[in-house]
C-alpha cells in the first residue's frame, strides 16, 4: 500500500514557529554608497544607526510648523504650536479652521501678525485648491520648490525642509542650512564653516543620495561621540 502524504496545516501553513519577514531598510543603498565614497562616514553611520527618514502624511501640519518655528527656539515653536492646535480644537492643522481663525485668532496662539498673515496665505492656498498638498509629490523636486515658494513666508530652506522630511526626496541639499555647514566643517575636519559653493563642491560625491548624507550630519551634532 503506498504510502500518504501528510496532510498540510490548516490554509497550507507550514508547521512549526511562524518567521516575520526582516523589515526592509529603505535608505540601504543610500547607505551602502555613502560607506563606499569616503570611510569618514563609516563610524557615523555605525554610531548613528540606520537612517530614520519616513514619509509624513500631515503635510499642511509640516509647512504650518515650519512657518511658526521660524526663528524662534523649538522650545517656543512647540509651545505656540500646541496653543495654535488648541484653539482650532482638532489634533491637525487644517487650512479650514485657520483661516476661520483669522489674523487675531492666530496672533492668540503667540505668533507675530507678519506669521500668521503667512499661516493665512498658507491656508488660503490650500483651501482654494491652488497648492494641492495631496499630489504634490507626483512633481520634480524644482516644480515642488517654485510651488512652494510662491506662498509668502515659505523661502528656499523650507521648501527644502519638506522634500526632504515630508516627501523623502533622496537628493537635497540644502547650504543654507546652518547644522549642513557646521555638519560639513566637522565631519571634513575644516578650519571654518563652508560657504555654500564650497558645500555644494564637498557633497558633489554624495549624489544621488544628499538627503541622507545631511541627515546623519544633523545626527552627528545631536549625538556626539561619548
Amino acid at each position: 500500500m503506498p504510502s500518504r502524504r501528510p496532510l498540510p496545516s490548516p490554509e497550507g501553513a507550514p508547521s512549526g514557529p511562524r518567521i516575520l519577514p526582516a523589515r526592509v531598510d529603505p535608505w540601504a543603498d543610500a547607505v551602502a554608497h555613502l560607506r563606499a565614497i569616503d570611510p569618514r562616514w563609516c563610524p557615523l553611520i555605525d554610531r548613528i544607526g540606520p537612517c530614520l527618514l519616513r514619509p509624513k502624511t500631515d503635510r499642511f501640519g509640516i509647512l504650518v510648523r515650519a512657518i511658526v518655528g521660524q526663528q524662534i527656539s523649538s522650545k517656543a515653536a512647540a509651545s505656540i504650536n500646541r496653543r495654535l492646535l488648541e484653539g482650532q480644537g482638532t489634533p491637525r492643522h487644517q487650512a479650514e479652521t485657520l483661516l476661520a481663525l483669522g489674523v487675531e485668532g492666530i496672533r492668540n496662539a503667540g505668533l507675530s501678525g507678519v506669521k500668521a498673515s503667512y499661516v493665512l496665505h498658507l491656508s488660503e492656498a490650500v483651501a482654494s485648491g491652488r497648492l494641492v498638498l495631496s499630489r504634490i509629490g507626483r512633481l520634480g523636486d524644482a516644480e515642488i520648490m517654485a510651488q512652494l515658494t510662491e506662498i509668502r513666508g515659505i523661502g528656499p530652506w523650507t521648501a527644502e525642509m519638506f522634500l526632504i522630511f515630508a516627501l523623502n526626496r533622496p537628493d537635497v541639499l540644502s547650504v543654507g542650512d546652518l547644522g549642513v555647514r557646521v555638519g560639513i566643517r566637522d565631519h571634513y575636519e575644516l578650519e571654518s564653516l563652508p560657504n555654500p559653493r564650497r558645500c555644494v563642491e564637498l557633497a558633489e560625491p554624495w549624489r544621488p543620495f544628499r538627503s541622507v548624507a545631511m541627515w546623519y550630519l544633523w545626527r552627528s551634532i545631536d549625538t556626539p561621540p561619548t
